[in-house]
């Protein structure tokens, strides 16, 4: 079998369908994961890609030819499944490909517990059983169907807020024809709220945007819309489900690190002197806050192998990163939009101002989106970045971290290609402005 080896990625696997990844691998794939983890049961979960069946089939068949018992889930969002391997202490699979086009799909892996599974701590073990195809013998698994766990899942993510706080705010949400569209109803149902839908149906084609809310362009409709009913609120989610992006009263898109600064302030209210872990993408509005809360801020890799770990050794409560992924310590420590949402929404209700107000407390900088340049040899942009501010480097893990007195940046190479990924803020928009241009024209110097 031909296997195409760029559908191994950092954290997961994913490609094309099905000129990169089609049922014969996906097959294999599955029978890999219940090899390598030896497993006796794993729970499999599936986003609404037009290529899921197909592929999530195969996927099951992979795993009962290697012996397992397959509980699945049905459709579900990411943090639902890893939910559930953390509730059921078993391993999972989720095929999806998160954000990416209509035309890719993938799977992502965790183990019993929702223990996560990266390049370090599994994916490259399975990557080589799949690659080389050979298989321990085993006696056909079987299939199991479980219903009901998004409702065992809205009473754990309940838990996280007093709903009692809660006022009756009027909430866009946009699912992007991706799982929220299934994920929110069953989440915000019996909450004294609003909700105004945005592309609930669930539509592999993704006919209105991109499956990626991270970038600004595949929210302007809802940032529109926000603004038409006079909302409280906007979320936009990705297309598993497991991302959430923040919209102000005003229809404005709220840069997540400032996010995370106020759902760690919450955390550090509810947990005294707890631990919350950053990366050196977000704002130092973030290590700010958690000091000023009493807390303890610890610095992390970017990736979520890496925070979920440190979370689980420090016992930290909670994390966030830009991209709009948040960490919770009592979800298993793993990642999950739908929660991050509810405590914002509690916030909100409790605190009496708008969103836009809320937020304010945080946004002590400026900073930009995270802003990506394709250069030809990233090691050499980064030697050279190191020369011309020889002194203030402060950080050599994921790039490099440059801090002045009133503004810093940070440039990462991308895992996958040839680019760097610059990360800037200051004390001021002139200055912000002025340190970018500054910045990008000498990573852009070829």
């Amino acid at each position: 079998m031909q296997i195409n080896q760029s559908i191994f990625k950092a954290y997961d696997f994913r490609g094309v369908y099905p000129t990169q990844l089609d049922e014969e691998i996906m097959e294999r794939i599955g029978r890999a994961f219940v090899e390598f983890l030896n497993a006796q049961e794993i729970l499999v979960g599936w986003d609404a890609r037009i290529s899921t069946p197909a592929l999530s089939a195969a996927f099951i068949n992979g795993a009962v030819k290697q012996g397992a018992k397959v509980i699945t889930l049905g459709q579900i969002s990411t943090d639902t499944l890893y939910f559930s391997a953390g509730k059921y202490n078993l391993a999972g699979a989720m095929i999806t490909a998160s954000h990416n086009p209509k035309e890719w799909n993938g799977v992502k892996f965790c183990r019993a517990g929702a223990e996560p599974i990266g390049g370090d701590s599994g994916l490259n073990e399975i990557k080589q059983i799949v690659l080389q195809g050979e298989f321990s013998a085993a006696s056909i698994g079987s299939v199991e169907k479980k219903d009901g766990i998004l409702d065992e899942f809205r009473e754990h993510c309940w838990r996280f807020v007093d709903v009692t706080k809660f006022k009756p705010l009027k909430i866009v949400v946009d699912a992007g024809n991706g799982m929220a569209g299934k994920l929110a109803p069953a989440i915000f149902d019996g909450l004294p709220c609003e909700i105004v839908p945005l592309y609930f149906e669930l539509d592999g084609n993704f006919p209105h945007h991109q499956p990626s809310s991270i970038e600004k362009s595949n929210n302007l409709d809802l940032m529109a819309k926000v603004k038409e009913v006079k909302a409280d609120l906007g979320l936009a989610f990705d297309g598993d489900a497991d991302r959430v992006f923040f919209i102000d009263e005003t229809g404005e898109m709220l840069d997540s690190s400032f996010v995370t600064a106020l759902i760690a302030k919450k955390m550090l209210e509810n947990n005294p002197g707890g631990k919350v872990i950053y990366t050196v993408t977000v704002s130092k509005a973030v290590p700010e806050t958690v000091k000023k809360m009493g807390g303890e801020a610890l610095l992390c890799r970017v990736g979520h192998s890496f925070i979920k770990g440190l979370m689980k050794t420090s016992d930290a409560v909670f994390s966030g990163e830009h991209s709009g992924h948040y960490y919770f310590r009592d979800n298993y420590r793993a990642d999950s939009g739908i929660i991050a949402a509810l405590i914002v929404m509690e916030m909100l209700s409790a605190s009496g101002r708008k969103m836009s107000e809320l937020i304010k407390e945080f946004q002590t900088y400026y900073k930009i989106e995270e802003t990506n340049s394709t250069v030809a040899n990233k090691d050499a942009v980064i030697a050279r970045l190191k020369e011309k501010y020889q002194g203030h480097l402060t950080q050599e893990f994921d790039g490099a971290t440059f801090e002045f007195d009133d503004w810093w940046f940070n440039v990462r190479p991308s895992n996958t290609e040839p680019v760097l990924r610059l990360n800037l803020e200051a004390k001021t928009k002139e200055l912000m402005d002025e340190k970018t241009e500054e910045v990008l024209a000498s990573i852009r110097d070829q």
